[in-house]
């Protein structure tokens, strides 16, 4: 064998000797007075998710999980376990932070938003997702979990808004805090992703409305073909963007589009279109 063959393997056992150090293992928790900090729980990856949170798991890889730190702050009984989940973008950090908080829970600002229920405290900030949890009722060890959450807060980095899109929600009729980012399997289908959902209520109605930014107007054009051919209907036809479907178990679904973005309301009957209408005209101005 040539030296540089024999340099060349020696390089490659080296390396797997020595795995290079990357951007999952740079979470470094901080301290909390009164408290010792128990943090040999390994750093989570895509692959590992499932010896962590199991059944979960699915559900955070399909908003683009990146990694996950852990660690548990002990003072007596007393025990408080932090989680910080990293997500491929704010929106995604949104997606799984919305998809586990309910309109009913109490919001704080903390990060971008944050919320409390039960022993639990959590928030998104950027790219991150955090959890806190407490199985204490202690008002000591409640306040210890909420400036936890603050300090881990600032050290995070990344803005602290909401996602521009909720901004395009009229808020007539919208539930507080109802808002959430689907990624994938928008009302079932696979041909719809990427939809940001509220819902609303107008004295006895219930509906939902959603908001679907495709990459250009041809790809918003797709998708919409996608759904009439789906369900049975007209294909688009020259100067057409409006249509009311019937959608099996989603029943009527009326859908609107306007160069790159698409607008959906669920929830309203075949005869409710001027309802619908509003809150698509709202949106496509």
């Amino acid at each position: 064998m040539s030296k540089s063959g024999k340099l060349l393997l020696l390089l490659l056992a080296c390396s797997s000797m020595y795995p290079v150090i990357s951007d999952a293992q740079d979470i470094k928790f901080p301290s909390l007075q009164g408290f010792k900090q128990k943090a040999d729980y390994p750093v989570y990856t895509p692959e590992t998710l499932w010896d962590f949170i199991d059944g979960a798991a699915d559900k955070y890889l399909s908003y683009g999980f990146t990694d996950a730190h852990v660690c548990e702050y002990i003072k007596g009984h007393e025990l408080i376990k932090a989680e910080i989940y990293r997500l491929k973008s704010n929106t995604m950090a949104f997606g799984i932070y919305s998809y586990e908080r309910s309109p009913s829970y109490g919001f704080l600002k903390m990060g971008s938003q944050g919320y409390v229920t039960d022993g639990a405290f959590n928030f998104f900030k950027g790219d991150f997702y955090v959890k806190l949890r407490t199985y204490s009722k202690k008002p000591g060890t409640l306040q210890a979990e909420q400036k936890l959450a603050a300090s881990i807060a600032a050290m995070l980095e990344g803005p602290e808004t909401m996602p521009e899109a909720l901004a395009l929600f009229p808020t007539d009729g919208k539930v507080e805090n109802s808002e959430v980012f689907l990624n994938e399997g928008v009302l079932g289908h696979a041909f719809l992703s990427s939809a940001f959902r509220a819902d609303y209520k107008l004295e006895t109605d219930n509906f939902s409305v959603y908001i679907i930014r495709s990459e250009n107007p041809e790809s918003s054009r797709k998708t919409v073909e996608s759904y009439l051919a789906a369900t049975g209907t007209e294909t688009l036809g020259p100067g057409e963007d409006k249509y009311v479907l019937s959608d099996g178990y989603n029943g009527k679904i009326f859908i609107a589009w306007k160069e790159d973005m698409i607008v959906l309301v669920s929830g309203l009957a075949g005869d409710q279109a001027e309802i619908a209408d509003r809150y698509i005209s709202a949106i496509l101005k």
